[in-house]
């Protein structure tokens, strides 16, 4: 009875600890990201952009590295197939902007925003938010 049990405990160790080391539901691969930008008080807003970007299981986060901006990952988390981060960027000029993004992948899918605030010397904080969609398009180049 004893070996019964101990069997069965050493069964569902074994199973909750597969559960929790489960991949990320995505292919690796070049993506096309389209990004709308929400901000508010803005007259006009921007049209959708679209950029490809290669990302993988160990470069997750969907992201456009903008010229003359030193950013870096605070930190991220993965949850099942929602990835989760927070970026900080400091450009030459001295903006600085924050952004904590969310994204949940589905295969070759992907759906999430990003909410961010941007600090112009003289100008004050802008908040904005940028919703993203992405779509895996192929092999990385």
């Amino acid at each position: 009875m004893f070996i019964r049990t101990l069997l069965a405990a050493l069964f569902i160790i074994l199973l909750s600890v597969s559960f929790s080391f489960a991949e990320l539901d995505m292919r690796d691969g070049l993506w096309e990201i389209t990004v709308k930008m929400d901000m508010p008080g803005m007259p006009m807003q921007m049209p959708p952009m679209t950029h490809t970007q290669c990302i993988t299981k160990k470069d997750i986060i969907p992201q456009k590295p903008e010229k003359n901006q030193d950013c870096k990952i605070i930190n991220s988390k993965t949850s099942g197939n929602t990835v989760s981060w927070t970026i900080q960027c400091r450009d030459k000029d001295g903006t600085t902007a924050e952004s904590s993004g969310k994204v949940t992948y589905k295969k070759d899918k992907f759906d999430g925003t990003i909410d961010m605030t941007v600090n112009q010397p003289g100008q004050g904080k802008m908040k904005m938010t940028q919703h993203m969609s992405g779509k895996r398009v192929g092999e990385c180049k």
